[in-house]
């Protein structure tokens, strides 16, 4: 399983940004696809989920400016960010899980600054 995450990059407050994860798997529409994110010397943190059926998961830090979405056709998930805060800044991770397995993208970094 290989997962590639693009679309970070520098933004001011306020702005947004759209995040993009391709998986090399087949059968994709099965797995959870979701986004972490983390600062360097601080845990990853869940930002949001979404399982095969399209059902969403968000963390109260970034409900209501998020969103997550998926194209099974196209074997890629997205992370919609809007009204990026500075608090916001940090490397993000994409993942798939299937049961028990987790696998993680290689992440890719947004800055949210003035």
């Amino acid at each position: 399983v290989q997962l590639q995450a693009s679309g970070g990059g520098l933004v001011q407050p306020g702005g947004s940004l759209r995040l993009s994860c391709a998986a090399s798997v087949s059968t994709f529409r099965r797995y959870v696809m979701g986004w972490y994110r983390q600062a360097p010397g601080s845990q990853r943190e869940f930002v949001a989920s979404i399982s095969s059926g399209g059902s969403t998961n968000y963390s109260d830090s970034v409900k209501g400016r998020f969103t997550i979405s998926r194209d099974n056709g196209k074997n890629t998930v997205f992370l919609q960010m809007n009204s990026l805060k500075p608090e916001d800044t940090d490397v993000y991770y994409c993942y798939l899980r299937w049961g028990s397995a987790v696998y993680w993208g290689q992440g890719t970094l947004v800055t949210v600054s003035s």
